[in-house]
C-alpha cells in the first residue's frame, strides 16, 4: 500500500507556499498538474485547532492561557479557510488529481480531516471565539461548522468504508491508524454537538439532539473498536512497516479520548433534554466508561511511544503523519479534563496538565517542520509512483 502522505522526491527551490493559490488556479504551466494537495493536509487544522479547545477546557487555568488559546483558534480558523480556498481551486484545475484521491486506498481515508477540521475550529469558536466574536455570532458560527462537520462526517463514515469493502484492494498487513480517520468524525459531532444542547430552543429539541448525539457516539465507538482490533493484529502479526505511516498509530488516541470526552460533556448536558433518572444514569455512564477506557488509553501511549522511539532511531522521516501526534493527544487531554471535574481528583487534573504540556511541544515540533516543507514545496509533491508499498515486518 503507497504511504500517500509520504513524500520522498526533491525539493523544488522555487515553489515556496506564497505560490500554491496561483499555481493551483494556474492551467498554463507545469505545476499545475504537479502540486499534489489531499485531504490530509486538513488534519494540521485539527491539530492546531485541538491546542486551543483543550487549552480552554483544561481544569486549571493560568494567566495568559485563553489568550493563547485564542491566538491558536484564530491561526487553525486562517488554515481552515486557506485550506478550502486552495482545495476549491485544486478541484478546479485538477480535477483528476482531485478525483484521484478518493480511488487511493490511503489518501482516500483521510476524507475524515474535513470535517473533523470544522468540527474543531466550530467548537473552538464557542469555547474562546466568542470573547471576539460575541457569544451569538459564536454560536451562529458554531452551529453552521458544527452542521457541515457533522454531515460531511456522516458521508465519511458510511462511504468511504463501503468502498474499502468494495473497491478499494488491501493487504492482509494493511491496517494502520488512518483507516479510522472516516469513522471517528461521528465521534467529534458527539463531543462538539454537546455545547450547542443549551442554544437549542425547546425541550424535545433538546432531547432530539442528546439522542441523536449519542447515535453518533455508538456510530463511531463500535467502528472504531473494530479498526482498533485490526491494528493491533497486525501489529501482532506483521509488525510496523517502520516508515512515516509509524505516527498514524496514535489516531488511536482519537476515538479513546474522544469518546471519554463525548461522555463526560452529554452526561454534563443531559439534565437539560432528559427526566431526571435517565439525566443521572447519562452524568454516571460518563465517569464508568471513562476511567477504564483511560486506562486504555494511557496503555496505547506507552505502545505507540515505544514503537515511535523505536522507529525514529532508525529513521523516521518527516510527512503530514506527523499532525498524528496533535489532535489525538488533544482528545486525550480533553477527556482527561472531564474527568477531572467529574471525579475532582488531583491526579486527573496533574494528568491533564502534562498530557496539555507534551501536545503543545508535538504541535509545536510538527508546525515549524510543516512550514519549513511547506515553504520548501516539497509537502505539495505527488507520492513517488517507483516507491514500493510500506512492508509491515518485526525486527
Amino acid at each position: 500500500m503507497v504511504d500517500c502522505m509520504e513524500s520522498n522526491l526533491t525539493m523544488v527551490e522555487d515553489s515556496p507556499v506564497r505560490r500554491l493559490p496561483w499555481v493551483l488556479a494556474s492551467g498554463d504551466n507545469q505545476g499545475a498538474s504537479t502540486w499534489f494537495l489531499g485531504p490530509n493536509w486538513f488534519a494540521s487544522v485539527m491539530g492546531t485547532g485541538i491546542v486551543a479547545n483543550a487549552g480552554a477546557t483544561l481544569p486549571t487555568q493560568i494567566y495568559g492561557q485563553h489568550t493563547f488559546a485564542l491566538v491558536t483558534w484564530i491561526l487553525a480558523s486562517l488554515l481552515l479557510v486557506g485550506l478550502l480556498i486552495a482545495t476549491g481551486m485544486h478541484w478546479l484545475r485538477n480535477p483528476a488529481v482531485a478525483r484521484s484521491h478518493g480511488r487511493d486506498v490511503s489518501m482516500a481515508q483521510f476524507y475524515g480531516a474535513p470535517p473533523m477540521a470544522f468540527l474543531t475550529v466550530g467548537l473552538g469558536a464557542l469555547l474562546v471565539g466568542k470573547s471576539v466574536l460575541g457569544t451569538r455570532l459564536a454560536v451562529d458560527l458554531d452551529w453552521v461548522l458544527w452542521t457541515a462537520g457533522t454531515i460531511l462526517g456522516l458521508f465519511t463514515v458510511t462511504i468511504i468504508p463501503y468502498r474499502l469493502f468494495t473497491q478499494l484492494d488491501v493487504g492482509p498487513d494493511s491496517a494502520f491508524g488512518g483507516w479510522l480517520m472516516p469513522i471517528v468524525p461521528p465521534m467529534v459531532s458527539a463531543a462538539t454537538g454537546a455545547a450547542l444542547i443549551p442554544h437549542v430552543a425547546s425541550f424535545n429539541g433538546k432531547a432530539t439532539m442528546l439522542y441523536a448525539l449519542y447515535v453518533m457516539f455508538g456510530m463511531s465507538l463500535v467502528a472504531s473498536l473494530i479498526v482498533i482490533t485490526l491494528i493491533w493484529s497486525r501489529l501482532v502479526h506483521y509488525g510496523t512497516s517502520g516508515t512515516s505511516r509509524v505516527p498514524t498509530l496514535w489516531i488511536v488516541l482519537g476515538p479513546l479520548g474522544q469518546s471519554i470526552t463525548a461522555a463526560g460533556l452529554l452526561g454534563a448536558e443531559a439534565h437539560l433534554a432528559a427526566p431526571h433518572a435517565i439525566a443521572s444514569a447519562f452524568s454516571v455512564f460518563g465517569v464508568l466508561y471513562g476511567v477504564p477506557v483511560w486506562g486504555f488509553a494511557v496503555l496505547w501511549i506507552v505502545l505507540a511511544g515505544s514503537l515511535t522511539i523505536r522507529t525514529a532511531r532508525r529513521k523516521l522521516p518527516f510527512a503530514l503523519t506527523w499532525w498524528s501526534f496533535t489532535f489525538p493527544v488533544g482528545t486525550f487531554v480533553t477527556g482527561t479534563s472531564r474527568l477531572a471535574i467529574a471525579t475532582k481528583l488531583p491526579a486527573f487534573h496533574f494528568a491533564a496538565a502534562v498530557a496539555y504540556v507534551g501536545l503543545l511541544a508535538a504541535w509545536a515540533i510538527v508546525a515549524v517542520r510543516t512550514f519549513h516543507g511547506a515553504r520548501r514545496g516539497d509537502l505539495f509533491k505527488p507520492p513517488s509512483k517507483t516507491a514500493g508499498a510500506p512492508i509491515a515486518r518485526k525486527g
